[in-house]
């Protein structure tokens, strides 16, 4: 079975999203877009996409076969599991509508939608260790992302580019007491840093 291209599938997604966002910068509806790749022998990455997108999930019934899905909140957090008719491989797409939420509770919405989609996934998927990250905890891990990204990569990076850098910075700093949510950190400085969202996305003590 030919392997599924991850990072191919992230810079497409990445940068149709950042194209929408160009086109609704001025609007106040935001709208977060995840989308979480399993390969079947189980292994779990999440493409970062990007917050302020209009409109909703929408997938091409030629491309894709549904396998099911849900919501949480009322519909504000949203998932839907799905398998490429191209080549097989199942993929999870996730909607998040954050508009009005504070930095910590869209993180918490995104952590809850996330949680609903893993317990309902076809196939197996990894789950971050440790209890959910407090917002001190959330606040160090964008520092502790951002100071990564500054280090060692021009401002405008492409969010793909410094993923594995970045993850690997907050879990050496977060090694002696891990928490759920790490990578929603770095990703949100990935993304803050390539210019894809404002820095008001991020948590106040990180911005």
């Amino acid at each position: 079975m030919a392997a599924t291209d991850f990072a191919a599938i992230e810079r497409d997604l990445t940068a149709a999203v950042a194209r929408r966002l160009e086109q609704r910068r001025r609007t106040n509806r935001r709208i977060r877009i995840g989308l979480l790749t399993v390969a079947l022998a189980g292994v779990f990455c999440t493409a970062a996409i990007a917050s302020g997108v209009v409109g909703d999930l929408q997938l091409d019934p030629s491309k894709w076969s549904i396998l099911g899905g849900g919501d949480v909140d009322g519909g504000r957090g949203a998932y839907v599991h799905a398998k490429s008719l191209d080549d097989g491989s199942n993929s999870t797409f996730l909607l998040e509508h954050d508009d009005g939420l504070a930095p910590y509770q869209a993180f918490l919405l995104h952590e809850k939608t996330l949680a609903a989609a893993q317990a309902s996934s076809p196939v197996p998927v990894r789950v971050e260790s440790g209890d959910l990250c407090s917002a001190a905890a959330l606040t160090r891990a964008e520092q502790i992302a951002l100071a990564t990204l500054s280090a060692g990569f021009a401002q405008g990076t492409p969010p793909d580019a410094s993923k594995q850098a970045v993850d690997n910075a907050t879990q050496a700093a977060f090694a002696d007491a891990p928490c759920r949510g790490l990578e929603y950190a770095g990703e949100q400085a990935r993304l803050v840093y390539a210019g894809v969202q404002p820095r008001s996305q991020l948590m106040p003590g990180a911005q």
